[in-house]
């Protein structure tokens, strides 16, 4: 049997290549045991939109309950963030997603979840991976094991309501759209706002499940919300669209007029609107994560912590205590007195509460956060799609050594995660390879568009791609 290994946040895979019963049984049988050995009794299992999803859910959670734990299983397609809020609502050892998140729809996967209710630690990962094939996959018995359905539906909605000001949003009358791109997160703001009784009008888009995700990666950024930006063209202020990927745990956003609001914008906006709430704490943030959020919590009094990409390395942030908010380039972010997890669904409505209390749109939000701080953001992403991985790791050889980029020199090199080169005050251009396939990500922020793309295109040049 081929080799299972788990990439940044668990083991995805091409669903009938290796992503297969066979193989999801060893990865469940490897869980079985971990929790096993912790003297565990329950465990959840969530499942998203993707093709099969539900079977390899029950196929999971038979492989657990025939190891003699309690298994919880969905009883329908939920969001990443609502099965890790399962886990703590019923006080389980720990949880399985299966989903792959953002990838394309041939992909499915395997999210490991800790006991309170986010990304498995780096620790629990690597022993659940270490376990794999050291016990062959547990026989199911309907007659003499526990599987059993569940929906949170409504004690997850509690839950967000203890983190927004309702009396503030049920005095509001805006509009605010959500694109699900199919994913799990389809209908779930929408439904928010009638258990909460909001006059605001949530409008939904693509909320209907769809395994192939309506023809796009359900990933939330500009490529593929070509008819939310032609929906929001013609929309007015202070309307935005919140977006939510595959899983719903990340979030991105359209404003009114058709303009893409990035993850770095959306983290700088909640973190001064929970700063302005009250709140205070450390800032975790990614090596990919803007200069504005550093900058942002020093001016606040803050302290920052900068960690490798990957939320497990939040949630080890999260577990130590005292964090504010933390939250990585790809939209991921969780924040205080919630869960150590992303929540697409809780972080879109904390938004529009935002708006709801400075009366202002997002676009004018992080205006005043740029004045704030002294610097002028703008950011892209470029991720190049190799043949194979040793043309990935040519790539990165290349990275680690510096020229100057579009006039600009080298004034510092970080190697954290990838290789990070800092081009001066204002600017700077990371080189990262992908865990789980032969992909490369060049990510640039400057001050403004045009030298974004030209640093891009030299980094690009550089590495011979």
């Amino acid at each position: 049997m081929d080799p299972i290994r788990f990439g940044t946040d668990g083991w995805r895979g091409i669903i009938a290549e290796d992503y297969t019963f066979q193989n999801l049984r060893r990865v469940a049988q490897a869980y079985a045991d971990y929790l096993r050995e912790k003297g565990a009794g329950e465990v959840v299992v969530g499942f998203d939109a993707r093709f099969l999803s539900e079977r390899f859910a029950l196929v999971t959670g038979k492989v657990l309950a025939a190891n003699g734990l309690k298994a919880r299983v969905a009883k329908r397609l939920v969001p990443t963030p609502v099965t890790s809020f399962a886990v703590v609502h019923y006080g389980a050892a720990g949880g399985a997603m299966i989903t792959a998140s953002h990838n394309p729809p041939e992909y499915n996967g395997f999210k490991l979840k800790g006991p309170y209710g986010g990304s498995a630690t780096p620790e629990i990962v690597a022993e659940v991976e270490g376990r794999i094939d050291q016990n062959p996959p547990a026989a199911y018995d309907a007659s003499a094991h526990e599987l059993v359905r569940f929906d949170v539906q409504k004690p997850y909605f509690g839950k967000v309501s203890e983190m927004l000001d309702l009396e503030l949003l049920r005095a509001y009358e805006g509009v605010l759209y959500h694109d699900a791109m199919g994913g799990a997160g389809g209908g779930w703001i929408s439904g928010y706002a009638r258990y909460a009784e909001l006059r605001l009008e949530v409008r939904d888009l693509h909320a209907a499940p769809h395994p192939l995700f309506y023809g796009v990666n359900p990933e939330p950024i500009p490529k593929n919300l070509t008819t939310l930006f032609a929906l929001m063209k013609n929309e007015e202020d202070p309307t935005f669209a919140a977006v939510t990927d595959g899983d719903a745990d990340r979030i991105g956003a359209v404003l009114a007029g058709g303009r893409y609001f990035n993850s770095h914008q959306i983290f700088a906006v909640l973190l001064k609107h929970l700063f302005d709430k009250g709140y205070r704490g450390r800032v975790v943030k990614t090596v990919s994560v803007s200069k504005v959020i550093d900058l942002l919590a020093e001016k606040l009094g803050l302290e920052v912590v900068t960690t490798p990409v990957g939320f497990k390395y939040i949630t080890d942030e999260f577990l130590k205590g005292g964090v504010l908010i933390g939250g990585e380039e790809s939209g991921g972010i969780g924040v205080i007195g919630h869960l150590p997890e992303r929540d697409g669904i809780l972080n879109a409505l904390l938004l529009q509460e935002s708006v709801a209390r400075t009366g202002k749109p997002l676009a004018e939000q992080f205006a005043e956060i740029e004045r704030l701080v002294g610097f002028r953001h703008a950011f892209d992403r470029l991720d190049l799609h190799l043949e194979s991985n040793e043309e990935k790791d040519r790539a990165m050889e290349r990275a680690k050594e510096p020229v100057p980029l579009a006039g600009r020199p080298v004034t510092k090199v970080e190697t954290l995660d990838g290789v990070k080169w800092h081009l001066g005050e204002d600017a700077w251009v990371l080189f990262r390879p992908s865990g789980t396939e032969p992909v490369l990500r060049i990510y640039v922020e400057a001050p403004d568009p045009g030298e974004v793309e030209k640093i891009l295109k030299a980094a690009r040049a550089h590495l011979g791609l």
